[in-house]
């Protein structure tokens, strides 16, 4: 699978002095200490990028809590990051893969053509015996130059209202059926998506399932080799996780990254609660 490395490729690759650029991407809803916890110890030479402020832009609730920052703003956090022209690049963080997948998505759409996360992250390393450094990573600034992809690839509220694909939300069962909303001002789900929980592609250490069970977790919503998919999540962040998940199997995944952050906050779309009528309980004679 092209798109994760294992910690001991990883290790094997640092070891032969491979050009790569490490990028440590630890991030918690609601927390701020991700670069705390980066100063504490992070694998050796990886340089801190930050979700909030490099990897997500900042606008109205209705663009969402993680909107797209601008292709010019992500090229200069790619170049502070010290990434090269033609460099590979591995990403990691702490939280079963999630904010790496975002940064995964966000620099192979803008043209990085090898990009990879490992799989594991944090913890992978540390099992496999790596080393960890402390201490901030300030490299020579890079000279890479990123595509220019704006929103082509992306949906907007109308593009996903308009789906004639399978439309994927990536959160919790009760998040998706309504019955709880922790943090957007509206619970349930956009009509018509099927769930698709990220939880049920990991394995219980954070790492990906076998493909064979990433496809299997597919077709049992309906999304299948020959049909469009979309996906959703709460702000945009897991829904790149499962694009990253489509891609190990080889589907495309279509993100919308206002996802329902941005659905719930924009007056008139509809919303649906409950399970999609193939998940219902058959009724009872």
């Amino acid at each position: 699978m092209a798109d994760l490395m294992t910690a001991a490729e990883l290790g094997a690759l640092l070891d032969e002095g491979a050009d790569l650029r490490i990028l440590d991407v630890r991030y918690r809803l609601g927390f701020t200490d991700g670069h705390e916890n980066y100063l504490g110890g992070h694998l050796p030479g990886a340089v801190f990028a930050d979700l909030e402020a490099e990897l997500a832009g900042h606008g109205a609730p209705s663009d969402g809590r993680h909107p797209l920052p601008s292709d010019e703003e992500l090229e200069r956090a790619a170049r502070r990051w010290g990434i090269r022209e033609g460099q590979s690049v591995v990403v990691y963080d702490d939280s079963r893969s999630l904010p790496a997948s975002r940064a995964w998505w966000a620099l192979r759409r803008a043209g990085v053509a090898d990009v990879r996360v490992l799989d594991g992250g944090l913890g992978a390393w540390r099992e496999a015996g790596g080393a960890v450094e402390q201490g901030e990573v300030v490299p020579p600034p890079g000279d890479v130059v990123l595509g220019r992809p704006g929103t082509a690839d992306v949906l907007d509220a109308d593009e996903v209202a308009a789906w004639t694909g399978v439309l994927l939300d990536a959160r919790a069962p009760e998040r998706f059926r309504g019955e709880t909303e922790p943090i957007d001002p509206v619970a349930g789900h956009i009509p018509g998506a099927r769930n698709l929980p990220i939880v049920d592609l990991l394995t219980a250490d954070g790492r990906f399932r076998s493909p064979s069970e990433i496809v299997a977790a597919f077709e049992a919503v309906g999304a299948g080799e020959e049909v469009p998919i979309a996906a959703y999540c709460g702000s945009g962040v897991t829904a790149a996780q499962l694009a990253l998940a489509g891609s190990l199997i080889g589907r495309e995944v279509t993100v919308y990254p206002g996802s329902w952050s941005a659905w719930s906050n924009t007056p008139g779309r509809p919303i649906e609660v409950g399970p999609v009528p193939e998940e219902a309980d058959p009724l009872e004679d």
